[in-house]
């Protein structure tokens, strides 16, 4: 796991590449990689990359980046882990091909060698790499599937550049820091910044699952090889039987934790009471490790009470023989830090504020990877999504059919709501979007819905934002599977491919990294969700509670029994308090609220740098 950032100035009339630019760049992702730092040019000065290193895999200076091929015609920048890299290695090696360390890291560049771009078809982890071609002039940006590792990149037209973080991206100098309506925008509805899109109008993220390549001529249009939907759609066993199919769901978690354990270094577990996380600690238990660090977050306003995780965490932890770390956090703590979060914060978002302090606890117990349960409420069908939207479509799919209906009742129920309605601003909404599947999502993840932003933002800014993002045609597009999707599929095509993607990945990855932590997600992997049963079967099978039968021994009865308490931790409550919200405010209410504090603390002024 490391922080990657590189230039290439690809038209003749370019200057060569700005060595202080790239070591800015470099400095700004200093937290991602506090074990090594390199740099390479190109003799002829025309490409130059950086990199900061976490030292995971092969700890030795053979790992070392930028890493070339024996001949030097490749050189590699690259970010992530390799989980299958072994096997690859051994196929590469059975072709003749020799390696000169044990790093995944190398494998990219001989598989490189032997497949061009096609490659990362092949690759089971998470990444976001460039790798420079001297033969052919080309530079390749790659991105994996589910867009674990975020990879981004600006062009002037003369120089291309790209790097770990869009604020280091800034940091060199060289980008523009013009607003992009579209970004800011997404922002505001959902809470998240939906790619491609960033709040700048010169940075486009690499789209999860794609590839770049930039040539002579400049950035071509990136080229997508994996899809969330299609995936979902290719896979088969409807009508299996239920214990074939827990069967199934138990052997995909256990090989896709066994992949995810591949490190020299200690990999420990982020443990909440929940049954996600549980799961994972108990099969890695049944997989053969033992002294596992489980880490847990503890507030001292929960002591004693319903909320508090720690108690029942501590008996999972007890029942896998892991070593249990509780970290409290106060308000005091959250104040402090806050300045940091926000500037660690990548893009502006509404979460993370929980994985900053969990990834700061592993630090501070010396711990550089951990696996996080976070990806199951996708997959397995864990939010009131997988019923709301669903039950929401097939209720309200015939008023669609009325002309203006819509509308019309969304403009007299928003000027009932602005004259003091107790109702939700998004409830005037229901009719309009309620009714097909874009629209129904939207409205169960928007933070603010379309005809809100106008009170928020610059008008104008808002009409060019919402034409080119085109929300609705943004999350219908994930939904492209070429077979008909059943409605659990559809939820989690959804939520994957949009909440997850934008927020919740990007959020584990900035806080994460911030603090110097991998942070690897077992439930998060190309390879397992195809391995899984269909969504129809897996609903059935009610898979969210299934998983705590995936370990042997499985979850204790405390863990399996633990009633649902909704997002009421103390975090929730002082980004209230932070914002001015009252204390009774509801926690979407608190989100509008939050959404706002962020937005001005960070993203309206020079401190988005």
């Amino acid at each position: 796991m490391c922080g990657i950032a590189g230039l290439y100035a690809y038209l003749d009339v370019a200057p060569p590449v700005d060595r202080a630019e790239l070591a800015r760049m470099n400095a700004r992702m200093a937290p991602r990689g506090p074990d090594g730092s390199g740099d390479w040019f190109s003799a002829d000065g025309r490409v130059g990359f950086t990199h900061r290193r976490l030292a995971i895999i092969d700890l030795s200076e053979r790992g070392a980046q930028p890493m070339h091929s024996a001949d030097g015609s490749l050189t590699i920048t690259f970010n992530g882990e390799i989980y299958n890299y072994k096997e690859l290695k051994a196929g590469l090696e059975a072709k003749g091909h020799r390696f000169r360390s044990e790093s995944d890291t190398e494998v990219l560049l001989q598989l490189y060698a032997d497949r061009g771009p096609s490659m990362v078809e092949a690759l089971r982890g998470m990444f976001a790499f460039g790798l420079w071609d001297s033969r052919t002039r080309q530079l390749l940006l790659a991105r994996d599937p589910l867009g674990i590792k975020p990879l981004y990149y600006a062009d002037d037209g003369w120089t291309f550049r790209f790097a770990s973080q869009a604020k280091a991206l800034l940091a060199g100098g060289a980008v523009s820091r013009d607003p992009d309506p579209a970004g800011i925008v997404g922002f505001h509805l959902l809470g998240s910044v939906p790619e491609p899109f960033t709040v700048w109008r010169g940075i486009r993220s690499v789209p999860s699952g794609a590839t770049v390549i930039v040539d002579a001529a400049g950035p071509n249009a990136p080229q997508v090889y994996y899809s969330v939907a299609q995936s979902l759609g290719r896979r088969t066993g409807n009508g299996m039987k239920a214990e074939a199919a827990r069967q199934q769901m138990s052997a995909a978690v256990h090989d896709s934790v066994r992949h995810h354990l591949v490190a020299d270094v200690p990999v420990a577990v982020f443990l909440s009471a929940g049954l996600d996380s549980g799961a994972l600690l108990g099969t890695m238990a049944e997989l053969g490790v033992r002294d596992t660090l489980a880490v847990t977050l503890s507030f001292a306003e929960f002591r004693g009470d319903r909320h508090d995780e720690a108690p029942i965490a501590a008996e999972v932890a007890q029942r896998y023989g892991a070593r249990h770390v509780v970290r409290t956090v106060d308000r005091a703590e959250f104040e402090r830090d806050l300045p940091a979060i926000l500037d660690a914060m990548d893009l502006p978002t509404i979460d993370g504020i929980n994985t900053w302090f969990v990834a700061k606890a592993a630090r501070e117990a010396g711990i550089k990877v951990a696996l996080s349960g976070l990806g199951a409420d996708e997959c397995f069908g864990g939010y009131p999504s997988f019923k709301d939207v669903p039950r929401s479509v097939h209720l309200l799919r015939p008023f669609r059919f009325i002309p203006g209906l819509g509308g019309l009742v969304r403009r007299l129920m928003s000027s009932t709501i602005a004259s003091g309605a107790r109702l939700h601003p998004k409830s005037a909404g229901v009719l309009q979007y309620g009714g097909d599947w874009a629209g129904a999502y939207l409205l169960r993840r928007s933070v603010y819905m379309p005809w809100e932003l106008d009170h928020l933002l610059d008008p104008a800014l808002v009409e060019e934002g919402l034409r080119r993002l085109a929300p609705l045609s943004h999350i219908a597009n994930e939904l492209q599977a070429g077979r008909p999707l059943g409605d659990f599929d559809r939820v989690a095509a959804l939520e994957t491919s949009l909440y997850m993607r934008n927020q919740l990945l990007r959020d584990a990855d900035w806080a994460g990294m911030a603090n110097s932590i991998e942070i690897r997600v077992p439930y998060v992997d190309p390879f397992f969700l195809a391995a899984l049963p269909p969504g129809d079967v897996l609903a059935q099978i009610k898979a969210k509670e299934a998983v705590a039968d995936v370990p042997l021994p499985p979850l204790p009865d405390v863990s399996r029994n633990r009633a649902k308490t909704g997002f009421v931790t103390p975090v929730g409550r002082w980004m209230r308090e932070a914002s001015g919200a009252n204390e009774e405010v509801s926690f979407s209410n608190a989100s509008r609220a939050w959404a706002l504090r962020v937005w001005r603390a960070g993203w309206t002024g020079s401190a988005a740098a």
